[in-house]
């Protein structure tokens, strides 16, 4: 049995990753502001520093994995850009630098990060924006949205979730991750029905817009049914399983996206590899 890491714990997605993690006969050591093995708030850098270091202690140091499923949400109010590039971005990436020796004690650990499908199905969301979150700079991400006004709080956390996104497929394939055992990847939900979603279909606005968007199937997801695809990441059948971000959506993505992805890589990409290479990969 192992040992893992679940930030998001007391609610949604979270909650019900641990209760299937610990009805399956693991460890799990929870973060979440509250109710929690570890309370922390990750939208300050001190609350970040604190789940990294109560984590480890109570683990030993080793971790087989982690769920980043901690995240705020769209909606309205003072400096909510700010906060969600600080619990969405910064609270995956701060916390995986800061457990990765953890999880390269294992020698053979899963890591799940919650990416989200507005990621792909979000329009205008600047390239500044996601560029300053890659630098680590919350601050100017932030600034980067104040001309957007009320939309501001959508963009910032479709850009959190791309930020946090190709941070993770850039380590995934890093000696330090793939080469110590780590496989790193992003499940991306769509509309799931948690206490987030249900507040937003509480607010009249917000309900229309959420229930006029694209799900070809029609309906919400269930977080338990997420839960089930966070443990087939973290089981042993995920092994070749590395920079991934499966999309959970309800065919959201591929309404929006049927003729853009997949894309073949620029040849620029595969000259360093030599002609065979690029010849070898062509064929796949």
């Amino acid at each position: 049995m192992g040992v893992y890491a679940v930030t998001g714990s007391a609610s949604g997605m979270g909650r019900e990753v641990v209760s299937k993690l610990k009805a399956a006969g693991h460890t799990v050591v929870g973060v979440d502001v509250q109710e929690s093995d570890v309370v922390a708030d990750l939208s300050t850098p001190s609350g970040r520093r604190h789940a990294i270091e109560g984590v480890l202690a109570a683990v030993n140091g080793r971790l087989d994995g982690a769920v980043l499923a901690a995240g705020i949400g769209p909606t309205p109010g003072r400096d909510r850009a700010r906060l969600i590039f600080e619990v969405n971005h910064l609270g995956v990436v701060e916390l995986l630098e800061g457990w990765r020796e953890a999880l390269t004690a294992s020698g053979d650990a899963k890591v799940v990060v919650f990416g989200s499908n507005s990621t792909t199905t979000t329009p205008l969301v600047p390239r500044r924006t996601v560029r300053a979150l890659l630098r680590g700079d919350a601050e100017k991400a932030a600034k980067s949205l104040r001309m957007f006004g009320k939309a501001a709080p959508s963009l910032a956390y479709a850009g959190s979730k791309i930020a946090a996104g190709r941070w993770v497929r850039r380590a995934a394939v890093r000696p330090e991750w793939a080469g110590a055992g780590i496989r790193l990847n992003v499940l991306a939900p769509g509309a799931i029905m948690t206490p987030l979603l249900e507040k937003q279909l509480a607010t009249p606005s917000e309900a229309k817009a959420i229930r006029a968007f694209p799900v070809p199937v029609g309906g919400f997801g269930d977080a338990g049914q997420l839960a089930d695809w966070v443990l087939f990441m973290l089981s042993d059948s995920a092994a070749f399983l590395c920079g991934s971000v499966v999309f959970v959506d309800g065919g959201s993505d591929a309404y929006f996206r049927a003729d853009e992805w997949p894309r073949p890589v620029p040849l620029r990409r595969l000259v360093p590899y030599g002609w065979r290479f690029a010849r070898f990969a062509s064929r796949r």
